[in-house]
């Protein structure tokens, strides 16, 4: 601790100034934690947390680059691969393992936000989400200094409260040895690295990315963990499929469920879409199903599918293995036009 320190403290004490005294006692924990120092630290922050000088965990209205965010009280469905990890990261944070930062990369729509706020969710903590569009500035210099603002919000936080997402972190960071990269996104990174290895690791912080080969690798060593979400079966999207479907056809009014089609419409996929397509494409053909057509919405899905087409070819299906029924469903055709249709007869 520096003279300085005691100046400041003595200062915004005298000043009633409870922000920047709670701002300059996180500093000068800070500095125990980076000397090993852990139990002073902690002790400290526990001291202006008792006094109820944080910002409370209710309110972050005095923030400019954080925002807190509403998540779901139910499960999330992940791959039993995946959701180790998950329930893994839960442990370590609770159990105060002195692991506290990672990193989630993976294809759009497998999870990974989600997972965060299902970590949240565990642990009931609050989840703030950082501002990119709003941390991001053209000014020369400006993004590194609003880097450097963000931290410091972070280190008014509870540690024991929030979870800090940075959701598609590859907006702020680039590889800085790339070519194609500024030298201003260099000076952000580097900014990002210091004030990353100057934050408390009982401050939580959860990163999600779809560059994973773009970062760099120094800013990949910061991580504790690193939880790939590229890990699904087609299986897996199945069984995930067949659960968002029963959940959603629950709710609908004049849908009725047909697993079995809803099957073989997806097993006829080379590529099946992640959880966070999937569970869009359904909804959208539930809501916007023929109200009179009880499977209407596995047409829809059908069509969505397969790039939507103009027309569905009856004999294609029939190549497929579809039955004359399920023909009629997906081709909104009768059953006695599909089967003269296939025995070379006259629509």
């Amino acid at each position: 601790m520096k003279k300085q320190n005691i100046i400041n403290l003595v200062k915004y004490h005298i000043e009633q100034n409870n922000t920047a005294f709670v701002s300059e006692v996180a500093e000068i924990a800070k500095e125990f934690d980076a000397n090993g120092d852990y139990e002073v630290a902690e002790y400290l922050m526990d001291l202006v947390s008792n006094a109820n000088v944080y910002i409370p965990q209710t309110n972050y209205r005095n923030f400019q680059f954080l925002e807190k965010k509403e998540y779901s009280s139910k499960p999330l469905m992940l791959p039993n691969i995946i959701e180790e990890d998950v329930i893994g990261i839960v442990r370590a944070i609770k159990n105060k393992s002195g692991m506290s930062k990672f990193l989630f990369y993976g294809l759009p729509g497998t999870g990974k936000t989600e997972s965060a706020f299902q970590i949240a969710r565990l642990l009931e903590r609050d989840i703030l989400s950082v501002h990119l569009e709003q941390l991001i500035d053209s000014g020369l210099g400006e993004t590194s200094k609003n880097v450097i603002k963000l931290f410091d919000e972070i280190n008014h936080l509870r540690y024991d409260k929030v979870i800090i997402i940075f959701d598609e972190l590859d907006a702020l960071v680039l590889n800085r040895s790339s070519t194609n990269d500024l030298r201003e996104m260099s000076r952000v990174t580097s900014t990002f690295l210091r004030e990353l290895d100057a934050l408390s690791n009982q401050i939580v912080i959860i990163a999600t990315t779809n560059m994973f080969e773009s970062f760099d690798r120094a800013l990949l060593r910061r991580f504790d963990a690193i939880v790939s979400f590229d890990r699904y079966s087609k299986e897996d999207l199945i069984d995930i499929a067949d659960a968002m479907l029963t959940a959603n056809i629950k709710k609908a009014v004049n849908s009725s469920q047909d697993l079995r089609l809803f099957h073989k419409i997806l097993n006829r996929l080379s590529d099946i879409p992640y959880p966070g397509d999937m569970k869009q494409i359904i909804k959208t053909a539930i809501a916007f199903s023929d109200e009179t057509n009880k499977y209407d919405y596995l047409r829809k899905i059908y069509l969505s599918l397969n790039g939507n087409p103009k027309n569905v070819n009856i004999q294609e299906l029939a190549n497929q293995g579809f039955t004359t029924r399920e023909i009629e469903i997906l081709a909104r055709v009768p059953k006695s036009s599909v089967s003269r249709k296939l025995n070379g007869g006259i629509m």
